[in-house]
């Protein structure tokens, strides 16, 4: 018995430190299973004291998930992100800089900046697509915005834009007109045009002289169409009285009293 007990506690010793040691792997896997998650070329690191997630030049084609949400510098640049979804960002309540630069963002959809408010100090969407993006996109958004290098439309939209965001330092001589309202613009800074033409103003004009060129049609239309109804009326009227005169006197009589009453 006591020979039984002796070999039964080393095994017993065994399985105890085995199961200690399953338990230590599975911990550590815990412990390793957030890095493991991050898209191939980002990581996280600190800068400055600010804790920092990197994600440049990881040929990303969307925002990645799973950013660590107490972020406070963040650089998606130099990637294939084509577009911003709403809440892309809600997750990131700390987040101080944004850097979203040298990618092909041609679209943002309303709300994409939401949450970012509060904090938001820097954004970067310069070196992009974005030819046209609504006021709206950026409201209540404190941060200094670089809108530099892309292909702008120059139109009332841009200029509501323009005047609703706090542009970053230098970088308002950046955004230039690819296409425009007005040929003579193409080519020019914007805020250079912006200077001498009130967009908006011009817009408005258009619309009220288009309104007005259709009102006149519609009016011309009518007139034309009463007008076409007396004559016709009055041909009718003419002809009938013709076909009166070519009867015999009584019967003629008659029917010219009937005639004048219906006109009448």
């Amino acid at each position: 018995m006591t020979a039984a007990r002796g070999v039964l506690c080393p095994i017993t010793m065994g399985l105890f430190l085995q199961s200690l040691f399953l338990l230590l792997l599975l911990l550590l896997g815990s412990c390793l299973h957030p890095a493991a998650a991050f898209p191939k070329g980002c990581y996280p690191s600190e800068e400055e004291g600010l804790k920092t997630f990197r994600c440049s030049n990881a040929q990303l084609t969307e925002v990645p998930r799973d950013i660590p949400n107490d972020t406070k510098k963040l650089y998606l640049d130099f990637n294939q992100i084509p577009f911003l979804p709403r809440d892309a960002f809600r997750d990131l309540p700390l987040l101080l800089e944004l850097d979203l630069s040298h990618n092909a963002i041609s679209r943002i959809e309303s709300g994409a900046f939401q949450g970012l408010a509060e904090h938001l100090l820097s954004l970067d969407l310069s070196s992009n697509r974005l030819v046209s993006v609504s006021k709206d996109t950026f409201s209540n958004l404190k941060a200094k915005v670089n809108l530099s290098n892309n292909p702008w439309l120059c139109d009332c939209r841009l200029q509501e834009l323009i005047r609703t965001v706090e542009l970053a330092a230098d970088s308002s001589g950046g955004i230039m007109c690819d296409s425009s309202t007005q040929e003579e613009h193409v080519g020019k800074a914007f805020l250079q045009v912006m200077a001498d033409t009130d967009f908006c103003n011009a817009y408005k004009k258009t619309t009220d002289i288009a309104m007005l060129v259709t009102m006149f049609g519609w009016f011309a239309m009518v007139i034309s169409y009463l007008v076409y109804y007396v004559r016709q009326n009055q041909e009718d009227a003419r002809r009938h009285l013709e076909y009166l005169k070519s009867l015999p006197s009584k019967q003629r009589r008659s029917e010219e009293s009937s005639t004048i009453s219906t006109v009448v």
